[in-house]
């Protein structure tokens, strides 16, 4: 078996890392395709370096664009590798653009797909990555889910029994083995003069939210009434395309909301275990936090991670300041004591079993 694993983000990177070194432990023939959906260093090659991955045989560097060019590029450029390597099987996770093109120029080959995380629905379909989700979902041919509400989802869609595996969530296990590595790095907290329990953390970056005025403005509004309720600053690690629209809207973080460049796996890490509360519209991010015990608000009106709300460690806020306050004020009274719904971080080896108990 000759394993081709595609990836293109920072959370594919990081989500991935744990099946990256099953495959090598298991001694599998594989090799890694970077889209480069995400491109800078703090976004991409750092988590490499950190999590001591291999570097990938491949580097489109596709960038950004249109959602139609940038997964018609990678389509192009990701079958023509295929075509070259001859893979047996194909391995995607998440829901990006990246996703969706190694799956459909794997299917149009004749190349088997296994889709990392599948089954979560956010029941949004303006939202890019659900569509990325359906249709990837639909076109693999085998589909490792999270949880047991994800394979529900499945079933109920009409995908067959047979094909559906749950594994629980890579991100456990990414977690569980950097945590230990990130409590030797206290430089984040120091450089930022933060301490443990004192600080919001915040992260925003979806297209339904900043590339909306009115969503961006109100999030950011909200973000300040918190710190001025609460009197305790938020910490924003701003991705590069918010940036560009807090200048394009002409935003400007209020007093209270220090925003600084994306940090490394690890320094987030220790920004996520050490923060009082969480506000994000990444379900990455909902997924960690859940994890390591600290309240989260999410700033959508929809989720596809419900466990996390099931359990009690996650709120649905939207992106209207009071409703934001209002979240936040119940969420900051949470213990943390939560069951984890994502698995007990073994997802990385059971996937791979899998997967080679397949081969056999």
């Amino acid at each position: 078996m000759k394993i081709a694993i595609i990836l293109g983000t920072r959370p594919e990177i990081i989500k991935m890392s744990p099946i990256i070194r099953e495959v090598q432990n298991n001694a599998l023939d594989y090799f890694i395709l970077h889209s480069g959906q995400h491109y800078s260093y703090d976004l991409d090659t750092v988590f490499f370096n950190q999590l001591n991955l291999p570097r990938a045989k491949y580097n489109l560097r596709i960038g950004s664009s249109s959602h139609a060019e940038q997964t018609g590029k990678m389509l192009t450029e990701i079958g023509r590798i295929l075509e070259r390597e001859e893979p047996s099987l194909v391995l995607v996770l998440g829901d990006t653009n990246t996703v969706l093109a190694g799956a459909l120029a794997a299917t149009k080959l004749h190349v088997k797909v296994g889709h990392i995380e599948a089954g979560l629905r956010s029941g949004d379909r303006n939202m890019p990555e659900e569509i990325n989700r359906i249709l990837t979902d639909h076109c693999a041919d085998y589909l490792f889910c999270p949880t047991s509400n994800a394979h529900a989802q499945l079933l109920g869609e009409g995908i067959a029994k047979g094909m559906i595996f749950i594994t629980g969530n890579t991100i456990v296990d990414a977690v569980n083995q950097n945590l230990k590595i990130a409590g030797v790095h206290q430089e984040i907290l120091n450089n930022l003069h933060l301490k443990a329990k004192d600080y919001f953390l915040a992260t925003i970056h979806r297209q339904e939210n900043v590339d909306n005025e009115d969503k961006f403005s109100g999030i950011m509004q909200g973000l300040w009434e918190i710190s001025q309720h609460f009197g305790i600053k938020v910490v924003y690690p701003i991705h590069p395309r918010s940036q560009k629209k807090m200048r394009e809207f002409n935003l400007q973080a209020k007093s209270g909301i220090t925003v600084i460049c994306p940090v490394d796996f690890l320094s987030f890490l220790q920004l996520e275990a050490n923060a009082n509360l969480i506000l994000t519209d990444s379900g990455g991010v909902q997924e960690e936090a859940c994890i390591l015990g600290t309240p989260c608000v999410t700033l959508r009106d929809n989720t596809e991670r419900p466990e996390t709300i099931e359990v009690g460690a996650n709120i649905l806020a939207g992106t209207l300041p009071d409703h934001i306050l209002n979240c936040a004020q119940i969420m900051v009274c949470k213990t943390g004591k939560w069951f984890n719904p994502f698995g007990d971080g073994k997802a990385g080896a059971r996937t791979v079993k899998i997967i080679t108990d397949i081969g056999d």
